[in-house]
C-alpha cells in the first residue's frame, strides 16, 4: 500500500468513526445504541485481522530479525507501544490462522484452517483465536489423531460465534477431554530427584535460603555436618534448634571460605566483603555495606574488623579508584599462632572449638579466641 492509498484510507477509517459517533449521540434511540454496538464489535474484528495479517507478513519477511528484535512479541511491544500479553495474543493469531512460508519456499495453509475461515468472516473475535488455540495445544490435543484434532478444531470453530472466550475454553477442554477418553501412557519411571537450592536475598539484608535434597547421599552430608556443629554447647546455650542450626550452616561455609579448596571468583578466591565509606571511617565506623547487598550494624561490623584482611581502597570525587593497597590483617599471622598457642582453641568457658575453627576477638560467645584489645 501506497503512502497515498494508506492516507486515504485512515481519512476514510477517521469519518466511518465520526459517523459512529454521531449515530451514538444523546439524539439515537435505544435500538440504534444497540446497533452502533454491533457495528463496533464488528469493524474491531475487521481491525484485528488486518493487524494479524500485518503481523504474520512482517514475520514472513523477517522484518523483525532485520531490526533487531529477538522475537515478534518483543517487536510489537516496542514499535507499537503494546502490552507484552498483547503482543502475543496477536502473534499466536498470526501464526495460527495466518498463511505460511515452509522451508522450500511454498504456502502452507493456515494451521488453524476452520478457525481461520470464521475469523475471516467475522465470526470469532481475536479472544477466541487465542482460547482455540491454546486448547488445542494441550498434551491431551497431542495425543489425538490427526484427523480427530481437525474435527476437534472444526467444532471449535464453529462455536466460535456462539460462546464468549471463556465458555469457549471450557467447553472445549470438555471436548478434548473426552476424545482424549485414554489419557496419557502410564509412565512407571519413579520420578526424577530433585535437588536444588535457592537464595533470597532481602533488600534490607539478609535473606531466605530453601533447599530440597532428594539425592540422601547429599542430604546425610549436609545434614551430618550441621548437625555435628549445631550441638548446643554449653547447658546454658538457650538458641533453639532452628537458629543453632542456621549458625552452623553460617560457621561451616565461613570456615571453607578460610580453609577450603574453593573456586577463584574475579581473579581471588570469594570471600565476604565490607564495603566501608571514608566519611563513616573518620566517624569510627558507624555503618557498611556488604558485598551482596545489605547494611551492616555497627557491632557486626567491629566483630569483623577484628580478625579481618583490609585492603585500602582510594577512590576519586566521581568514585573512580585511583590506588588499591594491599591486603593487611588486622590480627597478624603471628599474633594469631601465639593466641591458638596459648589459648588452645576457643577461650569461652564451655566451648570446645579448635583453633582452626576461631576467629581472634574479645571474649564475647563461642567461636572467639581470646587476645587483648588492639
Amino acid at each position: 500500500m501506497s503512502t497515498d492509498r494508506l492516507a486515504a484510507a485512515h481519512r476514510l477509517l477517521v469519518e466511518a468513526v465520526d459517523a459512529l459517533c454521531d449515530a451514538a449521540g444523546p439524539d439515537a434511540a435505544d435500538d440504534e445504541l444497540v446497533s452502533v454496538l454491533t457495528v463496533c464489535e464488528g469493524v474491531s474484528r475487521r481491525l484485528d485481522r488486518v493487524v494479524v495479517g500485518a503481523v504474520a507478513a512482517l514475520e514472513r519477511r523477517g522484518v523483525f530479525a532485520e531490526r533487531g528484535y529477538r522475537n515478534p512479541v518483543v517487536a510489537l511491544a516496542d514499535l507499537v507501544g503494546w502490552e507484552r500479553f498483547e503482543a502475543r495474543r496477536r502473534t499466536v493469531a498470526a501464526e495460527a490462522v495466518c498463511e505460511r512460508v515452509g522451508v522450500d519456499g511454498t504456502v502452507v495453509a493456515a494451521r488453524l484452517a476452520a478457525t481461520a475461515a470464521v475469523f475471516a468472516a467475522g465470526g470469532a473475535g481475536l479472544r477466541h483465536v487465542e482460547v482455540i488455540a491454546r486448547v488445542l495445544a494441550s498434551g491431551a490435543a497431542g495425543r489425538l489423531a490427526p484427523a480427530v484434532w481437525a474435527g476437534a478444531e472444526a467444532e471449535l470453530a464453529a462455536k466460535a460465534s456462539v460462546y464468549t472466550p471463556s465458555e469457549l475454553a471450557a467447553w472445549g477442554v470438555a471436548l478434548v477431554e473426552a476424545l482424549d477418553a485414554d489419557g496419557p501412557e502410564p509412565d512407571e519411571r519413579a520420578p526424577a530427584p530433585v535437588n536444588e537450592l535457592r537464595l533470597s536475598p532481602r533488600r534490607g539484608g539478609g535473606g531466605l535460603v530453601k533447599g530440597r535434597f532428594d539425592d540422601p547421599a547429599l542430604y546425610d552430608a549436609i545434614a551430618t555436618v550441621i548437625d555435628a556443629k549445631a550441638r548446643p554447647l554449653t547447658a546454658e546455650d538457650d538458641r533453639g534448634p532452628a537458629q543453632r542450626q542456621a549458625e552452623a550452616l553460617a560457621e561451616v561455609c565461613g570456615y571453607v571460605l578460610d580453609h577450603g579448596d574453593v573456586p577463584q571468583c574475579g581473579g581471588g578466591r570469594p570471600h565476604l566483603n565490607v564495603l566501608i565509606g571514608l566519611e563513616d571511617l573518620e566517624g569510627r565506623a558507624r555503618s557498611a555495606v556488604l558485598d551482596l547487598g545489605g547494611r551492616l550494624p555497627v557491632a557486626g561490623l567491629r566483630m569483623l574488623a577484628c580478625d579481618a584482611a583490609v585492603i585500602p581502597v582510594v577512590l576519586g570525587g566521581a568514585g573512580q579508584p585511583l590506588d588499591v593497597g594491599r591486603a593487611n590483617r588486622t590480627v597478624p599471622d603471628g599474633l594469631r599462632r601465639a593466641v591458638a598457642a596459648r589459648d588452645r582453641g576457643c577461650a569461652h568457658p564451655g566451648c570446645g572449638r579448635t583453633a582452626s575453627w576461631c576467629q581472634v576477638h574479645h571474649i564475647q560467645g563461642p567461636g572467639i579466641v581470646d587476645v587483648a584489645v588492639m
